[in-house]
């Protein structure tokens, strides 16, 4: 029995790759970054859009520093201090640029860092495994 086109796509093998816990976090804090350097270009008129912004970069932060403080972390225990460290700052740091009308960069430029952790600890996690294969 041939199946119509729509049905063999549908029903067809998956092939799609899996991805990592750490290609899901990068891809969620690039998309947040994006969001805030966007609101933030737009001035005034972006108000509430960067006010979002803001909002998911907390709620961001503040899975992250839950994450940090399980005890079950297996992130050495000075990168999760710091990570706890900067989940505080970018609470204190947001209120301000949303009531004194502060600079959203160093948000931006803290979730840029973490991004380029996370690229280059999944650059040496594929590089390890490529490693291994040879």
């Amino acid at each position: 029995m041939t199946l119509p086109a729509p049905a063999a796509s549908a029903y067809g093998s998956v092939t799609a790759p899996t991805r990592t816990a750490r290609a899901i976090e990068y891809d969620v804090i690039a998309r947040i970054t994006a969001r805030l350097r966007s609101a933030a270009k737009a001035g005034r008129p972006g108000f509430p859009a960067l006010a979002g912004a803001l909002h998911e970069n907390r709620q961001l932060w503040s899975a992250l520093a839950a994450d940090v403080a399980l005890p079950g972390n297996e992130l050495p225990p000075q990168l999760r201090a710091q990570l706890f460290y900067l989940a505080e700052f970018t609470a204190n740091y947001s209120a301000r640029v949303l009531s004194h009308g502060a600079d959203v960069g160093p948000l931006v430029d803290i979730n840029t860092a973490v991004l380029r952790g996370l690229r280059g600890a999944t650059e040496t996690t594929a590089d390890s495994a490529a490693g291994a294969v040879a």
